[in-house]
């Protein structure tokens, strides 16, 4: 209960950077599957910023495993990337392009906007 899902840091850091780029967001858009964090309607392009730790990630704080009931968040993280998966293929299934954040990538500033603007600069050469 005392995990937020809306506001959270990495979130805020790529909605600040979207803004200040210029790009118009709509926030967990109900309508998509996944429900991405971020969408950007004009260029059907969908953010989904993720924690490291419950989706799994390939840095070392989503390959360390909790101290406590292993099992039971080994299931649980393993259904988290099964759903991401599926939500991702939906989306591209729909026209939608889409991008995954980690909590580790949101941290290192340049990379973020580096590969965001690699992301959107993709967009305007398909359209």
């Amino acid at each position: 209960a005392a995990i937020r899902g809306k506001d959270t840091g990495p979130k805020l850091i790529v909605r600040r950077w979207c803004s200040a780029m210029g790009y118009r967001l709509r926030l967990h858009r109900r309508s998509l599957p996944g429900r991405p964090d971020e969408v950007l309607p004009r260029h059907r392009a969908a953010l989904l910023i993720h924690w490291c730790s419950w989706h799994l990630h390939s840095c070392a704080r989503g390959q360390s495993e909790p101290s406590k009931r292993r099992a039971f968040w080994r299931v649980k993280c393993a259904a988290n990337v099964e759903r991401d998966r599926r939500a991702l293929r939906a989306l591209r299934r729909r026209g939608w392009r889409a991008i995954v954040v980690g909590q580790c990538q949101a941290r290192d500033a340049l990379r973020l906007f580096t590969q965001l603007g690699r992301f959107m600069n993709e967009g305007k050469r398909s359209h």
